[in-house]
């Protein structure tokens, strides 16, 4: 089998390629100043997971609601399920959809996903819904799963078309998501009485937060766009396109198909790495972390505390990149399946001597988890789109996201093996 490494080392594409792809008359590159729109794509990363972020924290009051329910392993196969149809969708009809309506889009539906379960809970205290609370978290999660799925393959997309500073952005922001809601519930869990109208209230903050946070987010986003290095980058897969145009004819039927299929091949290994690295994760990630493991000594607290832990180094991880990227595939992809070693390893912590049963080896594991989930997933998304054209960069950013939500969806399943 082969692999393609990362193009370039410095966070840009190399010099020689862009200049093969640059007409003469093409202005120098614009400079990203301040960082804007590095930090801007950071924010977005922290955006189109905050929904689903948010449905999980909230698992306080919903489990409360449903005691007898496994409320996390539910949210993630409605979540993922949902989204990995979608996704699907998107692939095949990607070259006749603008990104840019995509992320709108997709943006746009968070709020109204986020809007959901709220206003329904709100009418379901009142004694207007009752059993009617259950389907409508099922299907907040859904319509939040489609909308991550729109928002996620476009803005991993676009990213795949940018130099690799943009895409490590994008992954460390999703990662800075998880830190966030986990900081909002140990506040909230802190201030908050643990009792239904305590609860409730962690609930809404969550959602009403990721609500603003949204509409941020479309603000940010429409201005990104307009950037001139953003513009830059644009105009360069613009001539791209153009010059192949000119070798293969327009990019129709089956020519999409086949170009598709070798995006496809070009990527495989890469998206193979991220399936393996999102099933292990998911299938111990959120459920068995917040519902199969026990402390007397920090109580309700642990689950919040080691949940907390995971994002915090899975970020750490996911921030890494920007200091050291490694660019072998073989060792990347190899990582990825040593990871499959949690299983047994996490499964001895159930069953095993008592001592790794405690606190500490849990703990220590959670964030080990955390670390390689988030070192691996940002190289594999770092350079499965460096290994193709820039005019298929885009493509191949979608594509991942494929192979990403195959492994979120095929590991939100596995989580279910651990209550059977």
């Amino acid at each position: 089998m082969g692999f393609s490494g990362a193009s370039t080392t410095d966070g840009g594409p190399e010099p020689d390629a862009e200049s093969a792809l640059l007409p003469l008359h093409q202005s120098p590159k614009p400079e990203d100043k301040f960082n804007l729109a590095y930090i801007i794509y950071f924010t977005l990363g922290v955006g189109f997971l905050l929904p689903w972020n948010s449905f999980i924290t909230a698992v306080d009051y919903f489990s409360y609601l449903y005691p007898e329910a496994s409320v996390d392993r539910v949210f993630a196969v409605s979540y993922m399920v949902v989204g990995l149809f979608c996704l699907l969708i998107i692939v095949f009809y990607a070259h006749k959809s603008e990104a840019y309506m995509r992320i709108n889009i997709g943006l746009a539906l968070f709020v109204i996903s986020l809007l959901i379960v709220p206003v329904m809970d709100a009418f379901y205290i009142k004694g207007r819904v009752g059993c009617m609370m259950v389907s409508t978290l099922r299907s907040g999660s859904r319509f939040s799963g489609y909308s991550g799925c729109a928002c996620s393959s476009g803005l991993i997309g676009a990213a795949g078309e940018l130099p690799e500073r943009y895409m490590q952005a994008i992954v460390a922001g999703s990662g800075g998501s998880g830190v966030l809601v986990s900081v909002l519930r140990i506040l909230t869990k802190a201030v908050f009485p643990q009792d239904a109208d305590g609860l409730r209230k962690s609930a809404y903050l969550y959602f009403f937060t990721s609500i603003v946070f949204m509409v941020i987010c479309i603000v940010l986003y429409n201005v990104v766009h307009r950037l001139p290095v953003m513009k830059y980058y644009k105009e360069l897969k613009i001539e791209a396109i153009k010059e192949e145009n000119v070798e293969k004819g327009p990019i129709t039927g089956p020519v999409w198909r086949a170009t598709l299929w070798n995006i496809v091949g070009t990527v495989k290994w890469y998206g193979f790495g991220v399936v393996l690295l999102y099933v292990v994760t998911l299938a111990i990630f959120p459920g068995y972390i917040t519902e199969d493991v026990q402390s007397s000594i920090l109580k309700d607290w642990y689950p919040v505390l080691l949940i907390t832990a995971y994002n915090l180094f899975d970020m750490i991880g996911k921030s890494l990149t920007a200091v050291y990227l490694l660019e072998n595939a073989k060792v990347a992809i190899s990582a990825c399946v040593v990871r499959l070693l949690f299983f047994p390893i996490f499964i001895g912590c159930l069953h095993g001597p008592e001592f790794f049963r405690t606190e500490i080896p849990i703990s220590l594991l959670t964030c080990l988890l955390g670390l390689t989930n988030g070192y691996l997933t940002s190289v594999l998304m770092i350079m499965a789109p460096k290994s193709v054209q820039i005019q298929h960069a885009e493509t191949s950013g979608i594509v991942m996201v494929l192979f990403l939500v195959v492994g979120l969806a095929s590991g939100s399943v596995i989580a279910w093996f651990w209550v059977i």
